[in-house]
């Protein structure tokens, strides 16, 4: 076992391991580390406690102290500049003429760097940008390009549920999202329903899939040929939490439906959920996913 504590440095960002070392250190305390991109302030959300060593990617970087006045104040006045870069660079990057978005910008604590994040629908040549902003701050200069999902997570918004975006207020990684998963939950497959601000599938398709996936070893699909109490029938339709199917059974009367639960029938001949939805322009709906 290994002892650490978790520091995140954004928020619903991805908790990085650092060893402690002599130091007891309290949830939610700011602390100084050493990172890849250098010295950095972070927040504690995992205080002392001991971990896995596969749990971990070795060596571990030291704490260097618990954030003192100065660090945090250091770190307020490397918010307030970051707001004036960002300004800036706009500024630059309208001069240049260049199709990119910028996104945000972050100062390492040691200003050191500035790291502008941008989003671009292509290959973007920001060379002449890069010598055009170093020569104005004069510190290293890194401008890093981001997907849809980044810019989402790091500008924030409201989602279609109302409440603040999953990837923005709590996700520290993206989950893998496919269509699949709209398709066995039996939602619309139209983009506009199923994708979120970020005009991906929307993160929240994951949260009920196993559910899902377990309850669909019990119930049958649309226009599987089933075997009732009442005689053999072709589903019509499914409720999948409830576990219900709604038969149409083969009758001369076209509306006898009847609704069985899924344990009182059996399947005969099951039909492909690929099947069921063949009319779907699944090329349109591919470019949702990552």
């Amino acid at each position: 076992m290994v002892k650490v504590v978790g520091v995140r440095f954004k928020k619903a960002g991805k908790i990085y391991y650092f060893d402690p070392g002599d130091l007891v250190i309290d949830l939610h305390e700011n602390v100084i580390v050493e990172t890849a991109r250098g010295i950095e302030f972070g927040l504690v959300v995992v205080p002392n406690t001991e971990i896995s060593e596969e749990e971990i990617v070795a060596p571990l970087k030291k704490v260097i102290r618990v954030a003192t006045e100065e660090d945090k104040a250091h770190h307020a006045e490397n918010i307030a500049k970051e707001k004036d870069a960002f300004d800036i660079c706009l500024q630059k990057i309208q001069a240049h003429n260049l199709e990119m978005k910028l996104i945000d910008v972050e100062y390492t604590f040691d200003n050191n760097k500035i790291l502008f994040y941008f989003t671009a629908d292509g290959r973007v040549d920001f060379r002449e940008l890069v010598k055009d902003l170093a020569s104005v701050f004069r510190t290293r200069i890194e401008l890093r390009q981001i997907g849809v999902r980044d810019e989402a997570k790091m500008m924030g918004g409201l989602g279609v549920c109302g409440r603040v975006l999953c990837c923005n207020s709590f996700l520290a990684d993206f989950q893998p999202v496919s269509i699949k998963m709209a398709k066995e939950q039996g939602l619309s497959l139209n983009p506009t329903k199923i994708s979120g601000a970020c005009g991906r599938l929307m993160c929240c398709l994951k949260y009920e899939q196993e559910a899902y996936e377990e309850i669909l070893t019990r119930v049958p699909n649309e226009k599987a040929i089933v075997e009732t109490p009442d005689g053999q029938g072709v589903v019509m339709g499914v409720s999948i939490l409830k576990e219900l199917v709604k038969v149409k059974l083969d009758k001369d009367n076209e509306a006898d439906l009847k609704v069985y639960h899924a344990s009182e029938v059996k399947v005969i001949k099951d039909v492909s959920r690929d099947e069921i939805d063949e009319e779907i322009d699944l090329e349109e709906l591919k470019q949702l996913e990552d």
